[in-house]
């Protein structure tokens, strides 16, 4: 493992203790900070009309939610499958966006998009397909915009990390890991969640890190005890897919909360994390 690390002279702990990444939506003035406090980003897996998105957005904001997540690209194994509404979505989830004031990150999947992207969004993601898209990589640490990385599915730990070093060696700081299940021989879930994952990064980077229960579960009943897990853990937040209506969904359906399990996710991930805050300073044993 060592010899393996010897190059990420950027991102690992060596360098710095802990980052905290401001992700922020200027014409708002409101803002996240990934590292500080635990952070909630919800929202559909697609963008689908403007009314189902609004909507959504609005019942995640209140029911605790820092930041809209929404894909308007999206990356699918079949080609027949819905592929996103591009333009259009981005100027709904911006629209949404200045309704609730909620901050936006989206899937960008080309690096000639990544420019034109980021005028409409406060947060790139490279999702699990693309992680080591390193074109890609390039591209979004060549921009201001934070930079939200997920591992890839038969991606190492330390494969992620170079990955996060592609970025920031490109001169962009502002990156948040994302656990997001890896593929096992287990086929009950969608992924396998390595929570694990979660410590072990925290071991080797000052990068924050979050957790996506709805891609490694994939299945909907599964999703709230995962999240609860990332928040004992010591995970910074997570990332998670909520439809107003997730049996009309056009993708993921099966992962999808409704508002009301997010809300009920909230209350419960905060109070691990309360509980966990009141322990903290004890000396383990």
């Amino acid at each position: 493992m060592g010899n393996d690390l010897k190059d990420l002279r950027l991102v690992s702990k060596k360098n710095r203790e802990k980052s905290l990444i401001h992700v922020s939506s200027s014409s708002l003035n409101s803002e996240v900070v990934f590292g500080k406090d635990f952070a909630f980003i919800a929202g559909p897996c697609s963008v689908e009309t403007e009314e189902q998105t609004i909507q959504t957005a609005i019942a995640v904001k209140e029911a605790g939610a820092h930041m809209l997540r929404g894909g308007v690209f999206k990356p699918r194994t079949s080609p027949y499958s819905f592929q996103g509404l591009g333009l259009k979505g981005l100027k709904i989830l911006k629209k949404a966006s200045e309704i609730t004031g909620l901050p936006i990150v989206t899937e960008v999947l080309d690096p000639r998009d990544v420019h034109w992207i980021a005028e409409y969004v406060d947060m790139l993601q490279i999702g699990a397909r693309n992680m080591q898209n390193f074109s890609l990589l390039r591209e979004v640490g060549k921009s201001n915009k934070p930079v939200l990385l997920k591992r890839g599915m038969n991606s190492t730990l330390v494969d992620l990390l170079y990955s996060a070093e592609y970025i920031l060696s490109e001169g962009n700081n502002n990156v948040v890991l994302c656990e997001r299940g890896i593929r096992t021989f287990e086929n009950y879930t969608r992924n396998t969640l390595d929570i694990s994952a979660v410590p072990s990064l925290k071991e080797l980077t000052h990068l924050p890190v979050i957790v996506d229960p709805s891609h490694a579960a994939g299945k909907n009943s599964l999703v709230i005890p995962l999240a609860q897990a990332a928040a004992a853990v010591g995970a910074d937040g997570i990332i998670v897919e909520v439809h107003i209506c997730p049996e009309k969904a056009l993708s993921d359906k099966d992962q999808a909360l409704t508002p009301q399990q997010f809300k009920y996710l909230v209350e419960n991930a905060l109070a691990i994390k309360k509980a966990l805050k009141n322990v903290e300073n004890k000396k383990i044993i």
